[in-house]
Formats: structure tokens, C-alpha cells, sequence
């Protein structure tokens, strides 16, 4: 390899290249080929790790503030909520957008699903913003390049609100549940390699799931809640979990939640944690053991819309208690003290979150 930056040792010039946020990796790999090869090389993004240069980062499908339509209980379809996909990087506080699907470029699919793979962003499923109509398409965003790609169509029914998770140090995404075009809730899991671009079936669960919840940890694939077909909307407390080394579902508990409640705020760490908010409270549990409280939730905040955890933080997203309902908050937990710190969104970023995910780039 050529020197990458003209009279300096490549170990130094790689100490420069660590250093550039991640938004100015597009330009820095079309400025040389050999600038290219090193960016897009896992050992790069390694080196930054380890010296304290990667960026911990949130990405959401967040509604444009000013469209949630309000003061009626019925979605206007004709007119529906507008998704972007905004990021925050989580260290500096800077906020910020990423392009649009090519495909959807007036908003994204609502109620699609994110999940991260190495250092893509996948955005599965969800309903057309213009027609409504139930989309399994699937779109791969490189961080790396910043540019889209689509990816192969999920397989089978087309199907709204399941669960998705992913290893996000590997290349694999999991869906589970949901239901079809009919309100027929599933018991199918599917797993995607982003790498491959190809679609495996796993065996089904044991139980109907719509809008159930969905985690990878452990080297299993949990997934919570969600109601059956013939329960429309009776949350189910129980979880169920798949171990990938023995290809078969290894374990049911029954009241794993504690209620019969939405499963959305249940989220995991590569620590061994669950996360969950029920009512005011945050609780804590290790698999297995039981759940117990840590915290409550800042008192100016209202019901929480979406939980991510990353770097021994939790965070929370939810209303505030304020007169615009559509206005929400961004609160961190730090899980070793215990302590809240108010995450500051610009009001363009404050709209209602539909998914979140998290990554380290």
C-alpha cells in the first residue's frame, strides 16, 4: 500500500483517519482508493474503538413535528404521519438526518423496523406513506458510504408490527411474529443475512405474537408479548427464546414481564440485562432472575415510546407532560449510578419516535 498520507508513516496517517466523524467517511473514501481500502477495513474501525474515537449513535424513525394528526382517534389516511430517519450521536450531541430512501423519498414505510448490522442500517417492512398498503421491501443504508441499497424482499406473507432483532456485531437480522394482511397473528421467524442478502425461515415459535418485541442476546433470539389472533389486543406477559448453536426454542416463561402489557419498553445489553419500564417505574432483571426496580422515571415525563440500551446507559423516549402531546423527551439512565441526564433535541428532532436502534460506528 502506498503511503496514505503523503510523508507520514501509514501508522500515523491512520491515527488522522481514526479521528474523522463518521459523516465525512463518504468524502474520505472517494478522496484515494487506498484511503478507501483502509475506512472500509474492520481492523479501521477497530483501532477507533479501541482509541476512544467511535461514535455511540441513535437512529430513529422520527415523525416530522407539526404533521401527527391529532383530536381523533382514527389514522387519516389520506394524510398520515411523515417519518425521516434523524441520528444523535450520543458523545457530542450532535443531531442530524439521513438521506431518504430512493424509494420513499416523501417518508419513510410507517411502522417499519430498524436494525443494525456491523455498520448498516437495515429498514424492513412497514406501510406504504402514500397508499398504506403492507410492505416487505428492504432497505440496507452503509454508514460507511452513506448510500442505500435494496435488499431481498422479506418472504411469505406480507406482515405489520412484528418483532426484530439483530446481532449487531455480526450481519444477521431476526423478525418474529406480527400479523398478515387478514389481522392473522404469526408464529413465523425469519432471519436475514445483510451480507449474503438472503432469507432463511427458523422454526416457528410456540405461541401467535402480533406486536410482540424482539431481542438478540446470548446467542438467542427473545421475544416477548405480543396477543394471539382470537385476543385482539390482551397483551401476553410470557417470552420465548431461540438458541441459534441448537436451532430450537429453548426456553418459555410464562410471566417473564410481570403483565399483560405492550412488550415495546422491554429492551436487552450484551451485559446480560433486561430493561423495562412498567408504569413510573425502570426495572432490572438478569435471565432467569427476577425483575426489580432501579429507578423511576424523570417526573416529566410521560408514557415512554421507545427504549434503547447501549454503554451501560438507558435510554428513554417518551411525551412530555407539557400541552403539545407530540412533543417528546429524551432522558439517560446511567445503569451503574442510577442517575437521569436530560438528552437536549432540537425541535425538528422532538416529533414522536416509531423505532429506534442503536450502534457504535
Amino acid at each position: 500500500m502506498a503511503q496514505l498520507i503523503p510523508r507520514l508513516p501509514n501508522d500515523i496517517a491512520t491515527e488522522c483517519l481514526i479521528r474523522l466523524p463518521f459523516q465525512h467517511f463518504p468524502a474520505a473514501t472517494l478522496a484515494c482508493e487506498d484511503w478507501k481500502l483502509e475506512i472500509e477495513s474492520p481492523e479501521f474501525f477497530q483501532s477507533r474503538k479501541v482509541a476512544g474515537y467511535s461514535q455511540p449513535t441513535i437512529v430513529m424513525a422520527l415523525a416530522r413535528v407539526g404533521e401527527e394528526t391529532g383530536g381523533s382517534s382514527q389514522k387519516n389516511l389520506r394524510s398520515p404521519t411523515t417519518c425521516r430517519l434523524a441520528f444523535c450521536d450520543l458523545k457530542t450531541g450532535t443531531w442530524g438526518e439521513l438521506q431518504p430512501i430512493p424509494e420513499f423519498s416523501k417518508g419513510l414505510p410507517m411502522f417499519c423496523r430498524l436494525a443494525v448490522a456491523g455498520l448498516n442500517l437495515v429498514v424492513i417492512g412497514g406501510w406504504d406513506p402514500e397508499t398504506c398498503r403492507v410492505s416487505n421491501a428492504v432497505f440496507i443504508y452503509s454508514f460507511v458510504s452513506a448510500t442505500w441499497r435494496r435488499g431481498a424482499d422479506m418472504p411469505g406473507v406480507k406482515r405489520s408490527l412484528f418483532g426484530c432483532a439483530s446481532d449487531i456485531n455480526g450481519n444477521k437480522v431476526y423478525v418474529a411474529g406480527g400479523h398478515d394482511e387478514e389481522k392473522n397473528a404469526l408464529t413465523s421467524v425469519l432471519g436475514y443475512d445483510v451480507a449474503k442478502d438472503d432469507w432463511i425461515k427458523l422454526p416457528d415459535m410456540a405461541r401467535e405474537r402480533d406486536e410482540c418485541n424482539a431481542v438478540f442476546h446470548s446467542g438467542k433470539i427473545h421475544v416477548f408479548g405480543g396477543y394471539s389472533t382470537v385476543a385482539q389486543g390482551v397483551f401476553d406477559a410470557s417470552s420465548e427464546a431461540f438458541d441459534l448453536g441448537e436451532w430450537r426454542w429453548v426456553q418459555m416463561q410464562e410471566n417473564f414481564l410481570g403483565t399483560n402489557m405492550s412488550a415495546r419498553t422491554c429492551v436487552a445489553d450484551g451485559n446480560g440485562r433486561f430493561c423495562i419500564c412498567q408504569g413510573s417505574e425502570v426495572m432490572v432483571a438478569y435471565e432467569e432472575a427476577e425483575w426489580r426496580r432501579v429507578a423511576e422515571l424523570p417526573v416529566d415525563m410521560g408514557v415512554p415510546a421507545c427504549v434503547m440500551m447501549g454503554q451501560n446507559k438507558l435510554l428513554v423516549i417518551g411525551s412530555g407532560k407539557s400541552d403539545d402531546p407530540h412533543t417528546h423527551m429524551f432522558y439517560e439512565l446511567d445503569l451503574e449510578r442510577f442517575t437521569w441526564a436530560m438528552l437536549e433535541a432540537p425541535k425538528q428532532h422532538s416529533g414522536h419516535v416509531q423505532s429506534i436502534c442503536f450502534l457504535e460506528i
